[in-house]
């Protein structure tokens, strides 16, 4: 008698984690306001950079620890395939680095020559960026690990990529419905980001890119140009703005992620990478159909 198991589904494995991660994730948010001496059931509106830093850092090894396991006893595949093991780590930390800095620039630039939104004043203290700076970097590797590295990672293998960056992406989204400001457009702005996020993992087969443009993106947001981010007020930001009214063009208080804008340059990066990698790919194949060939 044959008693070898069929393999799990990937669609079933993402299924199947979801309950753990937000069990996990809670416990790990509980025990990081312990350690802060605060009451989770009376949360501020806004917190220090420094009580968001230790809760992102709590978040991160909560879903270190259910991904790892699920990566080994699940998956039966090792951690670093879910895209921590490409020689390009360098280059695409830098390009993910880029395409984020470069649209938040872009954008801000925009919203002020139209008017939109007012640079109020500046304020540089370098103990709270570099609080700000452990907390994006570890949001965005907590985000991409999970959404990239493990979710769409497993529906890649159970649907065609197409489906799967769309649901990835839509499952994305989701996750910030309990943001303040969270609405169908947000909703839509969101999932753009995680097609985004999801082309540059499905071409580069990494999480460095990803992970860079995700901490980019709202670093410069945030931080620096003092946006909220995803709905999230930052307690502290480089560039203080202001705005006459909130619409669809300036984000209103969802942040850079509420307007239009952002949409735009989001398709536009989509493109750009696209186009970058298909390129690299063609010249690849070019190169092993002329080393085939001379090797004859």
């Amino acid at each position: 008698m044959n008693n070898t198991r069929k393999p799990i589904k990937g669609w079933a494995r993402v299924l199947i984690i979801f309950l753990p991660f937000l069990i996990v994730l809670g416990i790990s948010q509980i025990l990081g306001f312990k350690v802060l001496g605060l009451s989770i059931t009376h949360r501020p509106e806004s917190m220090e950079p420094f009580q968001e830093m230790v809760l992102a850092i709590f978040g991160l090894c909560g879903t270190l620890i259910v991904v790892g396991l699920f990566r080994r006893f699940l998956d039966k595949e090792s951690f670093r395939s879910m895209g921590f093991c490409r020689f390009r780590s360098l280059t695409d930390i830098w390009l993910g680095f880029v395409i984020g800095a470069a649209i938040m620039v872009a954008g801000f630039v925009l919203l002020i020559v139209l008017k939109e939104i007012t640079w109020v004043n500046t304020h540089f203290d370098l103990t709270k960026i570099i609080q700000l700076f452990i907390l994006f970097v570890v949001a965005a590797i907590t985000e991409e690990l999970f959404f990239r590295g493990y979710i769409l990672n497993n529906l890649m293998k159970s649907m065609n990529k197409v489906a799967a960056l769309i649901v990835a992406s839509v499952g994305f989204s989701l996750m910030h419905a309990a943001n303040p400001g969270y609405s169908w457009f947000s909703f839509f702005n969101i999932t753009v980001a995680g097609i985004l996020l999801g082309v540059s993992y499905i071409y580069t087969k990494s999480l460095w890119l990803p992970i860079a443009l995700h901490f980019s993106w709202n670093f410069f947001q945030g931080p620096v140009f003092g946006y909220n981010v995803s709905g999230q007020v930052i307690n502290y930001s480089v560039i203080s703005q202001s705005r006459v009214t909130d619409n669809l063009l300036n984000g209103g208080s969802f942040g850079f992620e509420g307007s239009i804008l952002s949409i735009v340059f989001q398709v536009v990066a989509i493109v750009i990478i696209y186009l970058i990698f298909k390129k690299k790919e063609a010249d690849y194949s070019l190169r092993s159909h002329f080393n085939s060939a001379d090797s004859v």
